[in-house]
């Protein structure tokens, strides 16, 4: 069953971002905050006192300035982290693995230090649609079995799993998030914009594959609902209501933007002129299903196509 049930549900409604009043004040530990991490600071703030764990101490003043108690660690470095321990009722996990390897220490190393005192009454951790695979085009349910086709999302079922682990064993409601591409105007690298003044081209139709978005301030109100309203143990699709493949996606952009439509080439092609990064996006085809992110999360989406997001 639903943890956390409100009193007043009309509350959520009409506020999704609110809190009730029994939670005000409560320690929420941010590890990891860039652009997601500081939107949903500001949705937090200052109904809670927020701390952020930071491994760049000359980003302290700016954390300060917005009310954020920093934190100075390195999830690479587990001994920076024992401040840690015990600090908040709350925690939302959005760093990456690292770069390398099958495995995620760094996620390892902090449910290691939370683990060392009362633990938090629950974890939201960010993960990634990669985790599906390939998927030729079906619809990815959350209930669908993971299949990494890459490290790098190998790396992510690693730090899923021991979320997972994690929730069981010490009691702590935890909300994995499955997340797809990341956009919004006013996100540093959020829109397609740059690759369509590049031209870099998509492929043809008859061999696009269909992807997945959520606009970033879609997703902070994601990452907040499940702190207080996420399921024990719950995996959700963070996913908004398009149902485009790339190339539709990067031609709607091109015409919203006042930019010509990128080239259309053959996969055979693609494979001589993109990188291996690009072309691994493009070697996976899904659907994403977001029906846990309306009814069991209750978030009514902004944005609920690219074409809302991308139009400002």
């Amino acid at each position: 069953m639903p943890a956390l049930r409100s009193p007043h549900p009309q509350l959520y409604a009409t506020r999704p971002g609110a809190l009730p009043a029994r939670f005000r004040r409560e320690r929420v530990l941010l590890v990891g905050c860039g652009d997601v991490g500081l939107r949903v600071a500001q949705i937090l703030s200052p109904r809670v006192r927020l701390l952020v764990l930071t491994s760049s101490p000359t980003r302290v003043d700016e954390f300060r300035t917005r009310g954020i108690t920093p934190l100075v660690g390195n999830l690479d470095q587990p001994a920076s982290l024992r401040r840690l321990s015990g600090l908040a009722t709350y925690v939302v996990h959005l760093a990456p693995p690292p770069g390398s390897g099958r495995q995620d220490p760094r996620t390892q190393a902090l449910l290691s230090t939370l683990c060392r005192r009362a633990p938090p009454q629950a974890l939201v951790y960010a993960s990634t649609s990669g985790v599906y695979g390939d998927c030729q085009g079906e619809i990815a349910l959350e209930t669908r079995a993971t299949h990494a086709e890459t490290v790098r999302a190998q790396r992510r079922i690693d730090a899923e799993n021991r979320v997972r682990h994690f929730g069981r064993a010490r009691g702590v409601r935890t909300s994995t998030l499955r997340i797809p591409g990341i956009y919004a105007l006013n996100r540093e690298g959020g829109t397609p914009r740059e690759r369509l003044l590049k031209g870099t081209p998509v492929l043809r139709p008859e061999e696009d594959v269909f992807t997945n978005h959520i606009h970033a301030d879609d997703l902070a109100r994601a990452c907040v609902a499940a702190l207080w309203r996420g399921w024990h143990g719950r995996v959700v699709n963070v996913n908004d209501d398009s149902c485009l493949k790339m190339g539709d996606y990067f031609d709607l952009a091109a015409d919203l933007f006042g930019l010509p439509r990128p080239p259309r080439v053959s996969r055979e092609g693609a494979q001589n002129q993109l990188p291996l990064m690009l072309l691994s996006f493009m070697g996976e085809s899904r659907r994403m299903d977001n029906t846990r992110l309306k009814k069991e999360l209750r978030l009514k989406l902004r944005y609920p196509t690219v074409q809302t997001g991308l139009s400002g």
